[in-house]
């Protein structure tokens, strides 16, 4: 199965269409007011009509309760939710049941410890995000645009396909798609000129690093376990 690649945080016209004309798998929408790549439900609802049958459309949201959820399915009709904030396995289990959509939940990775917590959440999603947690103090949830430790995953075993995300440029996601080998990966603040400000150029060289890096491993595997990653961009994902 081909490499799945999802642009997160669009907010315009512009920057939807430069992710599906680089051929995007996946189009993400923020619905985090304290993140500057919010986007109302209004925006949201014209973005989706944009993206729909072109991409799947993915929904974020942090810690939602269910009367924001239903206006984001109401407004947008995603085809997947993303829960990115504290959600319990139960709370996970109980979105997917009521709004009836694939849930796609974000975990937050630093230590081998906290591969303990995949397994329960593997139970009741139907895909898995793997994020850096967030640095101490930062307001936002996700990587930060700060890479976590790759070679936490070698030999890791899902029962659910999961996305790699946390300080993926178009400079290293080649590497990550060789040395982790994902079925997805995830990406925002590092396709940005500025926080919460896509850029088409880099939407479209992310999107170009990510699929010649999986056609070269799909033709020549390497066997390489996953390794620490190089620096990055410190903007924020979410």
């Amino acid at each position: 199965m081909s490499l799945e690649i999802k642009i997160c945080g669009l907010s315009t016209p512009e920057t939807l269409d430069a992710a599906l004309g680089a051929g995007a798998d996946m189009v993400g929408m923020v619905f985090f007011a304290p993140s500057p790549r919010h986007v109302d439900l209004a925006t949201a609802a014209a973005l989706a009509a944009r993206a729909r049958g072109r991409a799947q459309i993915v929904a974020l949201t942090v810690d939602a309760d269910d009367a924001t959820l239903a206006a984001i399915v109401d407004a947008a009709r995603p085809d997947m939710l993303q829960l990115h904030g504290k959600e319990s396995p139960e709370r996970v289990a109980a979105v997917r049941a009521r709004f009836g959509l694939p849930v796609m939940k974000a975990i937050g990775i630093a230590t081998a410890a906290d591969l303990a917590r995949l397994s329960a959440y593997a139970d009741v999603a139907d895909r898995l995000l793997l994020d850096a947690k967030p640095p101490k103090g930062a307001l936002l949830p996700g990587g930060n645009g700060v890479p976590f430790d790759w070679n936490l995953l070698a030999g890791l075993d899902l029962t659910r396909p999961f996305m790699l995300s946390g300080g993926l440029d178009p400079d290293n996601v080649g590497e990550a798609v060789r040395r982790v080998r994902p079925p997805g990966i995830d990406v925002s603040s590092g396709v940005e000129r500025a926080p919460g400000i896509k850029d088409p150029a880099r939407i479209a060289a992310f999107l170009r690093a990510a699929r010649a890096a999986d056609a070269t491993e799909s033709e020549h595997p390497t066997g390489d376990k996953p390794a620490h990653t190089s620096s990055a961009r410190e903007t924020s994902p979410s």
